[in-house]
């Protein structure tokens, strides 16, 4: 599984990923965790505002930061 954080690295993009680190730890799962800051790539998947995060290549949320009960869920 592969958990994409994307954002240029602002104090709302570490809160997502630490997050989604906090969430996978707990839902007790193997995910590789890749930070995405390159402006280009972001626009590229239709992300116009950060955080975003994105689940094997799926945008789950734009603009906010998820809860670790949100991204759990998510993995599920």
């Amino acid at each position: 599984m592969k958990i994409e954080i994307l954002g240029t690295g602002c104090p709302k993009c570490s809160a997502t990923m630490a997050n989604a680190e906090k969430a996978i730890t707990e839902a007790g799962i193997q995910a590789d965790i890749v930070k995405v800051e390159d402006l280009n790539e972001i626009a590229s998947r239709g992300v116009m505002m950060t955080p975003a995060l994105s689940i094997d290549g799926e945008i789950k949320v734009v603009g906010r930061i998820p809860t670790v009960e949100d991204i759990k869920e998510w993995l599920a």
